[in-house]
């Protein structure tokens, strides 16, 4: 039976602005999508039966709710193949942190299966697939860290190598939909442009990212409300900011931080408060995240 194994990784957003809000309700953003070298494996082998099943994945999420099960079935709608696949994710990335781990697996999905099941689709259709399950999927779908505007589906590759990051996820679910509904949410920070915070890293290459002039000049406006919303979230944020400049990721309810090198995030992950899951991973511009089995 014919199988992939794909990384699936996750993301911080370095900044989120809300930009404004659209005539359909949804919010216009700028964000930076930093992908990670750590995140979940999703393994993929095809069925002749058409049958599409998970077989391991989030506890906490059930099948019919995983974005995971719903790219496949997605995929194999619009292709119309006769072909199924099972699932399994080893799940690192935790659930409703903010860091994509749902998008991710589930662009790991359109892409391995697109594979697997000879569809031959471009990335640019894939994408779109995957904007019909998420904002986060098209920058997974096309694994590399980037610019983004829009509803987070309009992007701009970018080089944004080499840092190391603290993540810490406190024990704290906090809704995306809550966050986004408040009124004590700012929903008209100025737009900016890329050429601000990026430089010409090479010739035809994607442009390299000024990350001193990125987080001097931008900020999450999702953080102060996921802070009163949920006080581990703040707690968190306390504790990080003590030894580095920390935000939170999307709309949380994860948390990191930057360090000049792994010894150092390390030092301070050694003196997490008891509860707080963390783990530190380095910044990429590109994932290679296939392989057969």
């Amino acid at each position: 039976m014919a199988g992939l194994i794909l990384i699936a990784p996750a993301k911080l957003n370095l900044f989120l602005h809300v930009t404004g809000r659209r005539a359909d309700g949804y919010h216009e953003l700028q964000t930076l999508f930093q992908l990670l070298d750590y995140g979940d494996e999703v393994q993929l082998s095809v069925r002749d039966d058409g049958v599409i099943a998970r077989t391991a994945g989030a506890e906490e999420v059930p099948e019919e709710l995983d974005l995971a099960v719903k790219a496949a079935r997605l995929l194999q709608s619009v292709s119309k193949t006769r072909l199924g696949c099972e699932v399994s994710i080893v799940k690192r990335i935790p659930v409703g942190g903010g860091l994509g781990g749902g998008s991710s697996d589930a662009a790991a999905v359109l892409v391995g299966l697109n594979r697997l099941w000879g569809l031959d689709l471009k990335e640019d259709r894939l994408a779109e697939l995957g904007l019909q399950l998420g904002a986060d999927v098209p920058v997974f779908v096309g694994g590399r860290s980037a610019w983004a505007e829009g509803v987070g589906e309009r992007l701009w590759p970018v080089c944004a190598e080499g840092t190391w990051y603290l993540v810490a996820t406190p024990d704290c679910a906090v809704s995306t939909a809550q966050v986004f509904g408040s009124p004590a949410l700012t929903r008209n920070t100025p737009a900016l442009t890329i050429d601000r915070f990026t430089y010409a890293s090479s010739e035809n290459a994607a442009p390299g990212v000024s990350w001193d002039a990125l987080w001097a000049q931008t900020h999450n406006d999702c953080e102060p409300v996921a802070r009163a919303m949920c006080l581990p979230v703040d707690q968190a944020l306390n504790w990080l900011s003590s030894f580095a400049e920390a935000r939170m990721t999307g709309t949380g309810s994860s948390v990191f931080a930057p360090f000049p090198d792994r010894a150092e995030a390390a030092r301070v992950l050694g003196q997490r408060p008891d509860g707080l899951r963390a783990f530190i991973a380095r910044g990429v511009s590109r994932i290679d995240r296939t392989t057969e089995r």
